[in-house]
């Protein structure tokens, strides 16, 4: 048998470090190693003397490294989408838009998801996901796409595959042509899960089962949803309590609230988790901690759509995983996840725990390991410790922006959005000072608005 290659290293140096750990370690000056793909060691001072392979050292002076932001909800093809309804609620925003959606194709979706991974990508996400629920008949290779880009990006990423089998004449939302059968939603499912899905310790692709929302799919569909992910052995995801509307259409359809509906069906558990959960109460709170159900808190959209403040800070007193998302850009226009840890901070502070809601280093930590728990990676990404895998993100500190703040978490949270001098995924380098090395800026720029403008043409004719 040959030896194994023995390992590359990256050295980096001088740097101020928040691990996001357990116990919340932090360095005012220390050293990360990089072996391959794998974070070596952490810890104060330079790095240990008489390493070999060192194929590059980096002087991390005026930085700050976290573990790279994840992404735990969004709908990428929105981006080509934005800035319409802009003065709606969910439920009429879902109206007015359901109609453009309704005709994407395999070329928007694709543009539309290079956009949206490289807004993230450009400002620290290193783990992003993507919740596509539209799959108009005769689209093409929607999911290929997708995965595609997220691969092409150099970003690790898990596709929600959604299904909606709920359309107008069912009582729905989404026009009847864009809704697929229950049956070809779950088969469809279960192939991109077969093709696509990597359960090994360093995928770059998982694929989740992931049924719309309440007012989209069927009973049955998220019945059977939730027994596919388990026989699959992949996670779930689906939206829940993200208005009072919801609840009111619950509890008239089902005769129960959200959180109750989704607990019939086996919708909640460890391997679940929901987008948004804004009008919860005592007892659904309770729910999600006895099942260990997952949170997406999405602030931005949250305040966009009027739809309310989730209860953040009760959640995490109760024990309930917390992470971050975008959610999609047709409701968050900036499409950047490292705004919203100053705005879940800023947002919860309206709610009822006022100043006490939540602090820097918790914000930071929805961001980062709070979406590893969300997503069920959390032994591999999430926080920087020896062994794990080797995302991370150089946050530029000593600029007009942050110098004059001495606490660097509290820069980077309450501050202007950091630059991002480096970001690394997997041990290999995709942003270098703010620019993509991965892909080609102005060409996606370009790819979006083209197709943004053809999705609108076709709207508009039909």
């Amino acid at each position: 048998m040959a030896p194994s290659a023995a390992p590359q290293r990256i050295v980096i140096e001088n740097a101020a470090i928040a691990t996001v750990d357990s116990q919340d370690s932090e360095y005012a000056s220390g050293h990360l190693v990089v072996a391959d793909n794998r974070i070596e060691s952490i810890g104060a001072g330079r790095a240990p003397e008489g390493l070999e392979n060192v194929v590059r050292r980096i002087d991390a002076t005026g930085h700050l490294i976290t573990p790279g932001l994840i992404n735990t909800h969004h709908h990428f093809y929105q981006w080509i989408t934005r800035g319409l309804a802009t003065d709606h609620n969910l439920f009429n925003w879902l109206v007015a838009l359901y109609p453009t959606w309704a005709r994407i194709d395999e070329p928007m979706v694709r543009a539309a998801a290079q956009g949206s991974l490289a807004m993230m990508a450009r400002g620290g996400v290193t783990t992003a996901m993507d919740h596509h629920y539209v799959y108009p008949q005769g689209s093409g290779d929607l999911s290929g796409a997708i995965i595609g880009a997220a691969r092409d990006m150099g970003v690790r990423f898990t596709l929600a595959r959604g299904s909606m089998d709920r359309s107008e004449k069912d009582g729905g939302l989404p026009p009847d042509f864009a809704v697929e059968t229950t049956e070809g939603a779950l088969a469809a499912t279960e192939e991109t899960v077969n093709q696509h899905h990597d359960s090994s310790f360093d995928a770059m692709t998982q694929v989740a089962v992931a049924p719309c929302s309440p007012f989209s799919i069927s009973t049955e569909l998220l019945r059977e949803g939730a027994a596919l992910g388990r026989r699959l052995g992949v996670r779930m995801h689906t939206h829940g309590s993200e208005t009072v509307e919801e609840e009111k259409f619950c509890h008239e359809l089902f005769g129960m609230g959200p959180t109750d509906y989704f607990e019939s069906t086996g919708f909640l558990g460890e391997d679940v988790w929901m987008a948004h959960c804004v009008h919860m109460n005592d007892s659904d709170i309770a729910a999600f901690a006895r099942t260990k159900t997952g949170v997406a808190h999405c602030p931005s959209s949250n305040a966009r759509l009027a739809a309310g403040i989730a209860r953040v800070p009760d959640m995490l007193k109760a024990g309930v995983p917390v992470g971050l998302g975008v959610d999609g850009t047709a409701s968050n226009e900036s499409g950047e996840l490292h705004t919203e840890l100053r705005n879940a901070l800023l947002i919860n502070r309206l709610g009822a725990h006022k100043e006490a809601a939540l602090n820097a280093r918790q914000a930071l930590r929805l961001g980062t390991h709070g979406g590893a728990q969300v997503l069920g990676r959390a032994d591999q990404i999430g926080s920087l410790e020896a062994g794990k895998l080797a995302d991370f993100v150089l946050w530029k500190i000593d600029g007009i922006g942050h110098a004059s703040i001495a606490d660097p978490v509290t820069a980077i949270v309450f501050g202007a959005a950091a630059p991002v001098t480096a970001s690394f995924v997997n041990g290999r380098q995709i942003v270098e000072a703010g620019r993509l090395l991965t892909a080609d800026e102005e060409a996606i720029a370009r790819d979006t608005r083209a197709e943004a403008q053809r999705l609108a043409r076709i709207a508009a004719s039909a």
